[in-house]
């Protein structure tokens, strides 16, 4: 907080009250000017009370008062303050084709779903290999065309919607293999690297939990590309 203002203000103060109290402590016993105050009338206080009551807006005292609360008001935040008229409320924006909650706790049913439906290389190649069973890349059809697991279909993720699912996997028991990006290394072009908590798996997995698709298993480790046992094709 500024303390100049507050020191101004006492010192101010301090100086009117020693004004006042001058002239009765030098005036000595027995002084004309001491009879005199003593013979006097006392005039009615009445107008002096009304004064008192109703500061000067003028006054010195009550100008530094006023930046002394200013002051005080910027640095405890209080209403008017600089900061309070700088928040802005932002009006709630509804819109009942997107759901955050909802996403939230899909997610959350879908993360515990998932944790027994991950498998290894060889589990996945063998399922792969089973009647009635999907492999899914969900990356972009570029990066499809490049390198894909032998046999697996191309929906990419931002083409997920009703329609297309229904197209693509009609039968919502139907056993669907998944990978991405993350599962292989030594490859950057056709699977290059995502942020761990921004695998394409996860989102895959999200979303065809949310359309019904529980028949679901993710390609769970990581591997070299090159020592893979999954049989690969494209142009690259």
């Amino acid at each position: 907080m500024n303390l100049r203002p507050l020191i101004l203000l006492i010192a101010l103060v301090h100086g009117v009250a020693a004004a006042q109290v001058a002239p009765e402590t030098t005036a000595g016993i027995g002084d004309p000017a001491t009879k005199m105050h003593d013979s006097a009338t006392v005039p009615d206080a009445a107008p002096f009370a009304s004064n008192a009551s109703q500061p000067d807006a003028t006054s010195p005292v009550v100008a530094m008062q006023g930046v002394a609360a200013a002051a005080s008001d910027r640095d405890t935040g209080l209403p008017g303050s600089e900061p309070d008229r700088l928040q802005v409320v932002k009006p709630d924006i509804p819109n009942p084709a997107i759901d955050m909650n909802a996403y939230l706790r899909v997610s959350n049913e879908a993360a515990e779903h998932r944790q027994s439906h991950r498998v290894s290389e060889e589990d996945f190649l063998r399922m792969s290999r089973e009647p009635g069973t999907i492999v899914l890349d969900a990356r972009s059809a570029e990066k499809y065309r490049l390198l894909h697991v032998r046999g697996a279909i191309n929906l990419s993720f931002p083409d997920i919607t009703i329609d297309s699912l229904k197209q693509a996997i009609p039968d919502k028991t139907t056993r669907i293999l998944i990978y991405c990006n993350n599962n292989f290394s030594g490859a950057e072009k056709p699977f290059p690297s995502k942020l761990p908590s921004a695998s394409l798996n996860l989102s895959t997995y999200i979303a065809l939990y949310s359309y019904g698709y529980e028949n679901v298993y993710e390609l769970g480790p990581l591997v070299d590309l090159k020592l893979s046992k999954l049989p690969f094709e494209g142009i690259e």
